[in-house]
């Protein structure tokens, strides 16, 4: 496109962005102040959302608001914040918090704050503080109660802590309370701070509800927060263009109007060939590319600058799992650049206001839905012009339908015939280099789990999904080892596997790295080697054996009654075999410990002793009778006891 087409296309878009209202002329009328702000800032027109919202809610009217990305959602509740507060009778005290400005993010957070700086500067006498998250606690709560603050912007996070933790700052005469990107504060999980933080307001406030979806948990927390809302829905008329430059029917839209959205059908094999294509094609541009999940992002970060096609390229990788200081760096870096590539996940989808971004790229479609029209609508901000493509798979194609049923119409882009195999260059840096080998594994891997949890399941049904594929998408040396490949009938059709490899030794291009591995190595061998074979089975210990306890005198008399009655009654049986004349007299002697020794002097005397023997034999079985009896006897008293108590 000529430069002169595309400013006149930008005027254009600006012409149906903006309306004849101005700011100047609104009513309730805006304060001078204001108004020179404003007009510093290069905005002398409303938008639609701007013209609507910013009269309700100075006429003491709560809204929700649903308006496409990129309307200027964000001055239209600055604007009344300021306008409320500047109409107060008294200057605020210092700890007396008027306003509150919460969104679901730190760097949307803090572009809000930046945003409003100069509307805020016009109150005198007004404070204001940002609470997000990477920042000390312990200061920032030190600064609050020794400073105080009137408006407060921030995560709900973070202001649920600092509400809890502090009572110096009086919420009692709060004026206005604004949600800003409604449905992601929901989606976040944060519904119990929010709550929370809106139990301890009062409820003769005004309250604004804004976002670009209105889900039915915005709706539920509508109903809990708000006093009687106006809805506020804004939609875009577009007028797309189809195949071979045929104009479509008008139709509403949830975009914003300088937006052109298109959609690329290509199979998993091809579709990063595909990706680097469109790039090429498009050097010169500031451009954001989305992926499924922060290893994805990690992996393309490092892969894509190694291409040729690619190499001078300034690539910046942006997620959710970078630490706070790289996360503003990388977002800093990529705002100054007018070309370049920002590969990020959905943590860049809401609110961000990236200056002259010229095209989104959604490589990987989003989980949910809402958050397409979020991605899409980082270009054509405001009043400018932008465009947006999605690449599908083949089975992924009724996605258009979808979108197009929820307000979203996309005209489709043939793929390039002339797309390089990046497949070749990918695999040939894996082989020497570690780090992105293990890289790709790690980012395939997180896709296939990312693809289950889509909430448009019939749509992206991670059954279909062609491992083989895909795998030589992120251009893999072999497909990893899986539950979802293992235990399920995914197809590997169309994957080559590299021969002759040996991935285990492939070694860091990182000198310290691969040492550190080698020593690693060189470690569990040894381990390996000293452990023992009994450890490798790791036989289970055995278990204690518990203490015996101590027998009472009861037990103990009881044993030694036993073994006395068992000592006689072998006696009785010997004595008897004698008298019958089963043994004889020696042998009798010898069982019964009464033998001879081997000594010549111990048969003195034998025949006295033999006499002693039978005539204790003799006592035995009297004693052995008696004792008999005297069971029986108590048998029998217990028996009769028994018929007595019957009679």
């Amino acid at each position: 496109m000529s430069s002169s087409s595309s400013s006149l296309a930008a005027a254009a878009a600006r012409k149906r962005a903006l309306t004849e209202q101005r700011f100047s002329e609104l009513s309730p009328a805006l304060s001078p102040e204001v108004v020179k702000a404003l007009k510093g800032g290069g905005f002398r027109r409303c938008t639609p959302v701007q013209a609507a919202a910013i009269p309700l809610l100075l006429s003491h009217k709560d809204v929700a608001v649903d308006a496409a990305t990129g309307s200027g959602k964000t001055l239209a509740f600055v604007v009344p914040v300021v306008e409320i507060l500047r109409r107060r009778p008294s200057p605020p005290k210092p700890h007396e918090v008027l306003g509150i400005i919460i969104s679901p993010t730190r760097e949307l957070s803090s572009q809000i704050y930046n945003v409003a700086q100069p509307f805020f500067a016009t109150l005198k006498g007004v404070s204001s503080m940002l609470l997000v998250g990477g920042f000390d606690i312990k200061a920032e709560l030190k600064k609050l109660e020794e400073e105080g603050a009137n408006i407060l912007v921030g995560t709900p996070g973070k202001l649920f802590d600092v509400m809890e933790r502090l009572d110096t700052l009086n919420y009692k005469n709060l004026e206005i309370l604004i949600l800003d990107e409604a449905d992601r504060l929901l989606d976040l999980g944060f519904q119990k701070q929010i709550t929370s933080i809106i139990s301890k307001l009062p409820k003769l406030r005004r309250t604004g509800l804004f976002s670009a979806t209105q889900t039915e948990a915005v709706k539920e927390l509508a109903k809990a927060g708000l006093r009687n809302p106006v809805r506020v829905e804004v939609k875009t008329e577009v007028k797309p263009t189809g195949k071979g430059g045929a104009q479509q029917e008008l139709g509403p839209s949830k975009t914003p109007l300088g937006l052109r959205l298109e959609y690329m059908i290509c199979e998993a094999s091809n579709k990063s060939s595909q990706l680097v294509d469109f790039l090429v094609q498009n050097n010169g541009n500031k451009i954001m590319v989305y992926f499924a999940t922060c290893a994805c992002v990690d992996y393309w970060a490092i892969v894509l600058p190694l291409l040729d096609s690619l190499k001078g390229s300034p690539i910046i990788p942006y997620h959710g799992k970078m630490k706070q200081g790289p996360r503003e760096k990388a977002l800093a870096s990529f705002s100054a650049l007018s070309s370049g590539i920002l590969v990020c996940t959905d943590v860049a989808a809401r609110g961000l206001d990236i200056p002259h971004v010229d095209l989104i790229v959604q490589y990987d479609p989003p989980q949910d839905p809402n958050v397409f029209i979020h991605r899409a609508g980082r270009t054509a901000r405001y009043d400018q012009e932008g465009d947006a493509i999605v690449f599908l798979l083949p089975k992924e194609d009724t996605y258009v339908e979808f979108l197009k049923r929820r307000g979203v119409p996309l005209t489709e882009r043939e793929c390039s015939t002339n797309a390089v195999d990046i497949v070749p260059q990918i695999r040939s840096a894996a082989l020497e280099d570690r780090n992105v080998m293990e890289k790709g594994l790690t980012a395939f891997v997180s896709f296939v789990r990312a693809y289950k949890e889509h909430h448009c399941s019939y749509i992206f049904s991670w059954k279909d999904l062609e491992i083989g594929r895909l795998g030589m998408e992120y251009g893999l040396l072999q497909i990893p080892s899986m539950p979802e490949v293992k235990h399920h009938s995914l197809s590997l059709e169309g994957f080559t596997p590299v021969k002759d490899v040996d991935v285990t030794k492939i070694k860091y291009k990182d000198k310290a790295r691969e040492k550190q591995r080698q020593k690693t190595l060189k470690r569990k061998a040894e381990e390996l080697a000293l452990r023992p074979e009994i450890e490798k089975r790791r036989k289970a210990p055995e278990k204690p054996e518990k203490p015996k306890r101590k027998k009472t005198g009861k037990q103990r008399q009881a044993v030694q009654t036993k073994e006395d009655m068992d000592e006689l009654a072998n006696e009785y049986r010997l004595l008897k075999k004698l008298k019958r004349g089963v043994i004889d007299e020696d042998e009798y002697e010898k069982l019964t410990g009464f033998g001879e020794s081997d000594d010549d002097d111990s048969s003195d005397g034998g025949d006295s002793d033999l006499d002693e023997r039978k005539e204790r034999g003799n006592k035995v079985l009297k004693k052995i009778k008696q004792k008999g009896k005297a069971k029986g006897s108590r048998r029998f008293e217990g028996r009769s006891k028994q018929k007595t108590r019957r009679r």
